[in-house]
């Protein structure tokens, strides 16, 4: 599982002009069950996406096709981690780590 999470390099009038092709962006990760949560910081200097199902180099490449990264108006810092325990409703995601 990954926490994407994004700061602002860019006054957040800048992040506004892109945020109708970023939740488009969004809504189609949400769509293949990629992304599992997500919303702004507080205060505003961002954001974060929670994600699962999919390889490292794959959320990188997830990660460089965000309008705000193309953008340049965010950077990405990426964090994988095992979730080794859920709520009940994220029990298709948790993860059994190697012994």
């Amino acid at each position: 599982m990954f926490v994407m999470e994004l700061t602002y390099t860019a006054p957040v009038e800048a992040v506004e002009d892109v945020m109708e092709a970023h939740i488009a962006w969004l809504d189609g990760y949400y769509a293949s069950g990629v992304f599992l949560a997500s919303g702004r910081k507080v205060p505003r200097d961002g954001g974060l996406i929670l994600a699962a199902g999919v390889s490292r180099a794959e959320i990188e490449r997830i990660s460089a096709e965000d309008p705000f990264t193309v953008a340049g108006v965010c950077e990405y810092r990426i964090t994988e981690f095992i979730a080794s325990k859920t709520s009940a409703d994220l029990a298709t995601v948790r993860e059994n780590p190697a012994v």
